[in-house]
């Protein structure tokens, strides 16, 4: 896998176009200048959360005793029933109910940003090719810059492309994470067929 190809697996499980709405509908309470204070602390702390993973994934599958075929298989099931959910979304969105106030990691950070999936995923590049961390770390701050930058223009994206259009891009979203999900999923089946190395 290349940087780039890293890169767009994980700004598509980061899904920063579907989280429009629902960054839209936690932020509205709160003043513009706190929006954004808001929005850049909880994408700062995804994003710790999203290398944590990625840098120390390897060692806590080892200290589980957790082979990297049940992380993959894993994280296929989860990422796959996130794509169910994006293309047929539930009458309460996609994360279900979310608490009142301001968001304070819970629901923004994680899961919206740093989902299961997102985790699943930087673990496995990292425990697959430990040698290319520093890679896995660009291609991750690739996608976590690109995520940043629309969720940024939230509120302009929503009233250029309205509503229908943002569900549309979600479902399609949904479709190629549905399609990703299902190739974890096999990869891992495949590697736990074959045996421990």
């Amino acid at each position: 896998m290349t940087v780039a190809s890293a890169a767009l697996v994980l700004f598509l499980i980061l899904d920063p176009l579907g989280n429009i709405p629902v960054f839209l509908s936690l932020l509205r309470p709160l003043p513009p200048a706190r929006q954004r204070i808001v929005l850049a602390r909880e994408l700062l702390i995804a994003l710790a959360v999203l290398m944590l993973f990625l840098w120390g994934g390897k060692y806590a599958l080892e200290m589980m005793h957790l082979r990297q075929e049940s992380v993959s298989i894993a994280g296929g099931i989860v990422l796959f029933l996130i794509g169910i959910r994006m293309i047929f979304p539930p009458p309460e969105g996609l994360m279900g109910e979310i608490p009142g106030g301001e968001p304070f990691i819970v629901p923004m950070a994680i899961p919206l940003v740093a989902g299961p999936s997102g985790m699943a995923a930087v673990i496995l590049m990292g425990s697959n090719e430990p040698g290319r961390l520093d890679e896995w770390s660009y291609a991750l701050l690739l996608a976590w810059a690109a995520t940043a930058a629309i969720l940024f223009s939230a509120t302009v994206l929503y009233r250029f492309l309205g509503q229908r259009v943002l569900t549309a891009i979600e479902r399609l979203m949904g479709m190629l994470l549905v399609a990703i999900s299902v190739q974890m999923f096999l990869d891992g089946i495949t590697a736990y067929l074959r045996g421990p190395a």
